[in-house]
């Protein structure tokens, strides 16, 4: 009976864990929010091509957010009316760190292709995306991880 009432407390104790959003989730949230809004707002015509990282493997993931945050100070606002939420979406976007597993990283900003700022933006997206999700694996597994030692733990 004891070891029962443990595993129903140890069940709702996960499922609110799970069910609550974290931190870094709403930060993910808000980035790609502003990422968007930035595709909206940048000024695509005779705008300088930038270095697009595109599907970084798991040990450069810091250097592709290390170029993209270079590529985003390069990036104009369409129209000037559009320029002070340009700018505060910019420094929001720019808070983004992400810090890798510290693998040596091959790869440069120069090693990738130049896009246009829309496919740039995209990019970024799919980066942001990427790295939420890989963010959001490792927390689900932490949190199961703990459950199974604590009942390791009671059932001996």
């Amino acid at each position: 009976m004891k070891r029962m009432i443990i595993f129903c407390m140890l069940f709702f104790c996960s499922t609110m864990v799970l069910t609550e959003t974290s931190p870094r989730t709403l930060k993910y949230k808000q980035i790609l929010k502003k990422i968007e809004q930035l595709e909206s707002m940048v000024k695509e015509k005779d705008a300088e091509l930038l270095h697009t990282p595109e599907n970084p493997v798991e040990g450069c993931l810091d250097t592709a957010v290390t170029c993209f945050q270079k590529g985003l100070q390069k990036l104009q606002p369409a129209s000037s009316q559009d320029n002070p939420k340009f700018t505060k979406a910019i420094r929001i976007v720019n808070r983004f760190t992400y810090k890798d597993s510290g693998e040596h990283c091959e790869s440069t900003c120069e090693s990738y292709e130049k896009k246009t700022p829309k496919n740039f933006m995209k990019s970024f997206k799919n980066l942001i995306q990427m790295v939420s999700r890989f963010h959001s694996s490792w927390v689900l597994f932490d949190i199961l991880q703990t459950i199974a030692d604590i009942l390791i733990l009671h059932l001996y």
